[in-house]
């Protein structure tokens, strides 16, 4: 059948398509303010707020606690309520946090307002790429979701502006000289950073309930006329029918079983589920195993390390934020044109040279690194905590208790960063330089190192023991002192940390949505993918269980490598395993995995 030119054509349909793309990003403008917002806020808040660091460091994890709670029980909402409602929901929410937040004058109520904005961001992470995904024609189905991941990473670099616009303010105020004022002005900036997130969220809501209903969710529930009217808000009539016929004939399959599969109702686990669903989670879980978190995270500690000052590292990361922000306009502009398979494939190549060059860079100066933990150790107080100065004769002692290796790094610069433990609970200190005078000792102590409470803990380490780790001692495991690289090398490995962000972007940060909403049959589709972003979440945290312990006993070199060795798996189940689903609709895109030609009736010209 002949398939006239796409609602595109049609300038009504063509503007509802835009305003299906301006929804997504909203969804997506949230999820990044949802993560990037407290950033800013928090310093205000812990110097007007009067709370504990143990209370601030729960309102700051609230967030993921919410998200992780909405994101599994996400897919069962979205079949019960319907994509729109739980969308609208959704944006409710997250409106809802604000004035929670903003008007707030205790602990209780800036917790329910993080977990709020937590529950928000968990369902918008699920239930946007889910409804572009059944809404979206296959033309332009690539661009909604990839909108949705562009204005994610707008949404992060939003926050941070927000916040140094309040940082300058603040600093003004602070001229003056008067402790009241300034106390006063610090109160309303961290209350204002969050009124200034509320328009976004109302318009959100607003596009949310001026959208229509899924038509595959219309049509599981057996409202065919609702579906079919739902289509042609952004198809043309005969592209409509056609996606209409494929849902009937899918449902038909599904109720009778597939071919040879005997009586009954196709099983769950027949290859047309089973095939999708495990490739779906293999992506997400190998999109978080390039160390992209852990990259972003640690990156003004990587470029110290790396041979640049404490000024060029900040730079770096700045850069390297607007870099992702960037070039995820590329990945916007080519995910309909070339393909998702063409550019998980090309960025996750990409990916893995960068880090394998990154790993080289440090390798060089690694290798030439000493262990003084033991001189680091005998330093430790009755109190279980320790005060390291690294400057001047201090780096000499420190230097010389590793006998020549040490004493070959005498005269040149160098850092220390500490990797510690108190039972199940490690941390490290910041990295600190042999040729900064100014810097302040290192300071190791329980009641900054350790979880506040159990919530805390278990995202910290979920097999840990809290309770045994108030009382355990502190253990050095690892006192790191690495000859610093010069300036240039620390420009070369930021350039290089760059192009990894790039590459990331431009591919798996565009099609990893992509690949999750697609990739799943309908018929298991929200409930697979809340699955698949809790496997997302839990490889994100092994991942950040392991970097630190993993950096201090065999250094960045080797997380890298590690890093490299496992997107290398991310570009073979990219080349040889994911099928291009660019141009399909959802029903075409499940029968590639039951290797069924597609019936005549909707051949494409």
């Amino acid at each position: 059948m002949t398939i006239h030119p796409d609602a595109a054509a049609h300038p009504a349909k063509r503007g509802y398509n835009l305003f299906l793309l301006l929804v997504a990003g909203l969804g997506g403008l949230l999820y990044g303010i949802d993560v990037g917002i407290i950033a800013g806020a928090l310093p205000y808040l812990e110097s007007t707020s009067g709370l504990n660091a143990g209370q601030l460091s729960f309102i700051v994890a609230a967030v993921l606690l919410g998200s992780v709670i909405s994101t599994l029980f996400a897919g069962l909402l979205a079949d019960w309520m319907g994509r729109k409602r739980l969308m609208v929901t959704s944006g409710v929410l997250f409106v809802a946090s604000i004035p929670v937040i903003a008007l707030s004058h205790g602990y209780v109520s800036l917790v329910l307002g993080r977990l709020l904005q937590g529950v928000s961001a968990g369902l918008i992470g699920v239930v946007v790429p889910l409804y572009l995904a059944e809404c979206l024609g296959a033309k332009h189905r690539g661009k909604g979701t990839g909108i949705f991941q562009w204005l994610l990473t707008f949404g992060i670099v939003a926050a941070a502006l927000i916040g140094m616009y309040f940082s300058i303010r603040v600093e003004e105020v602070a001229r003056l000289g008067n402790s009241t004022l300034l106390f006063d002005f610090k109160d309303k900036a961290w209350r204002s950073i969050f009124w200034v997130s509320l328009p976004p969220g109302l318009l959100f809501v607003v596009g949310s309930a001026l959208v229509a209903e899924s038509p595959r969710w219309l049509h599981r529930r057996g409202r065919r006329d609702a579906a079919r009217l739902a289509l042609l808000r952004s198809r043309s009539e005969d592209q409509a029918d056609l996606e209409l016929r494929e849902m009937d004939q899918a449902a038909a399959e599904s109720a009778r079983g597939t071919v040879g599969s005997g009586q009954g109702r196709d099983s769950l686990f027949s290859r047309k589920y089973v095939i999708p669903f495990v490739l779906a989670c293999l992506i997400l879980a190998c999109n978080q195993a390039t160390g992209v978190n852990s990259i972003i995270g640690y990156n003004t500690t990587i470029l110290l390390q790396s041979g640049l000052s404490d000024v060029q590292a900040h730079w770096g990361y700045l850069i390297l934020t607007m870099v992702n922000f960037l070039t995820t306009i590329g990945g916007v502009m080519l995910v309909d044109r070339k393909g998702r398979k063409f550019l998980l494939a090309f960025g996750s190549a990409g990916i893995v040279v960068s880090l394998l060059l990154v790993g080289l860079v440090f390798h060089r100066s690694e290798s030439r690194r000493v262990d003084c933990r033991a001189a680091v150790q005998a330093m430790v107080n009755p109190e279980q905590g320790a005060t390291i100065a690294f400057h001047g004769s201090a780096v000499r002692r420190l230097l010389d208790s590793t006998g020549p290796a040490g004493r070959a790094l005498e005269g040149g610069p160098s850092t220390l960063i500490v990797i510690y433990s108190y039972g199940d609970y490690r941390a490290a200190t910041a990295v600190v330089r042999s040729d900064d005078a100014t810097a302040a000792p290192l300071r190791i102590s329980r009641a900054s190192s350790l979880p506040s409470n159990k919530v805390v803990a278990f995202f910290d380490n979920p097999f840990g023991n809290l309770a045994q780790a108030r009382t355990a001692p502190l253990h050095i495991e690892n006192a790191l002192i690495t000859p610093l690289p010069g300036e240039r090398s620390g420009w070369i490995t930021a350039c290089l940390i760059f192009c990894f962000m790039a590459f990331f972007a431009i591919g798996p940060g565009v099609c990893v949505w992509l690949a999750l909403s697609e990739l799943m049959p309908t018929r298991i589709r929200s409930n697979g993918m809340s699955f698949a972003l809790l496997v997302n979440q839990g490889v994100s945290t092994i991942i950040a269980g392991v970097f630190l312990p993993t950096v201090g006993r065999y250094g960045y070199s080797t997380m890298f490598f590690i890093f490299a060795g496992c997107t290398v798996v991310y570009f073979i189940a990219a080349t040889f395993f994911l099928p291009e689903t660019k141009g399909k609709t959802l029903e075409e895109i499940e029968r590639l995995f039951e290797k069924r030609p597609c019936p005549p009736e909707v051949t494409r010209s």
